[in-house]
């Protein structure tokens, strides 16, 4: 578990609660050929994943993760800050050269 200081309190983030939300979420992912690997929570409490099959390589996969998996994550878990892909494809300077 990751630990959250907020207030002087502290508040504990629980992976398995993350990954239960993820494992709801995932279906709609894999309904397009995609999927999501989860890696962990760093210490500012942002969840890191890796985005797997049609959903690695796709563009709008940056959309999904923030609009969707990240507002999804939150609900469950507050105390998430964001949602991190490590395996994002490098979009250039101006984040229009991948295409």
């Amino acid at each position: 578990m990751a630990e959250n200081i907020e207030n002087g309190e502290k508040k504990a983030l629980d992976e398995n609660l993350i990954k239960e939300a993820l494992d709801m979420f995932r279906p709609m992912l894999q309904a397009d050929g995609g999927d999501i690997e989860y890696v962990g929570i760093d210490e500012q409490n942002r969840v890191h994943l890796k985005m797997v099959g049609a959903c690695g390589g796709c563009p709008m996969a940056v959309m999904d993760l923030k609009m969707g998996v990240e507002q999804y994550l939150k609900d469950a878990c507050p105390e998430i800050t964001e949602v991190v892909q490590d395996n994002a494809p490098d979009l250039g300077e101006n984040g229009f050269d991948y295409f």
